[in-house]
C-alpha cells in the first residue's frame, strides 16, 4: 500500500532543507570557537614571521571580531525569519488583536 499525502504540495517540499537549517543554527557555537582559534593561528603565524610578540593579539582580535560577525549574521537571519512568520496568515489574528488594542487605547473619552 503506497503512501498518498493529503496535501499534494507536501511531496514537492524539500525534506533536507529543514535539517540543514537546523544544523546551521546548532553550529553557531562551534563557528565562534573555530573563528577564535583561526584568529589565534593567524596571530601565532604573524608572531613567527615578524618575531614581535604583540602581533599574537592582533590575531586574537581578528578571531573575536569574526566570532561577533558570525553571531550578528545568525541574529539577522533569525530576525528576518521571525518577521516573515509574523506576517504569515497563521498569526494574522494576533496582529489584528494588537491593532484593536491600539485603537482602543487611542480613544480617551
Amino acid at each position: 500500500m503506497a503512501y498518498t499525502p493529503l496535501n499534494p504540495d507536501e511531496e514537492k517540499k524539500p525534506r533536507v532543507k529543514p535539517i540543514i537549517e537546523g544544523a546551521e543554527s546548532l553550529s553557531l557555537g562551534i563557528s565562534m570557537v573555530v573563528a577564535v582559534l583561526i584568529g589565534v593561528g593567524i596571530g601565532l603565524g604573524l608572531k613567527y614571521v615578524t618575531g614581535i610578540t604583540w602581533t599574537l593579539w592582533i590575531g586574537v582580535a581578528i578571531g573575536i571580531a569574526a566570532a561577533v560577525l558570525n553571531v550578528y549574521k545568525a541574529y539577522s537571519k533569525q530576525y528576518k525569519e521571525f518577521e516573515e512568520l509574523r506576517k504569515s496568515g497563521r498569526y494574522k489574528i494576533q496582529q489584528e488583536l494588537e491593532d484593536d488594542d491600539e485603537d482602543e487605547s487611542e480613544k480617551n473619552y
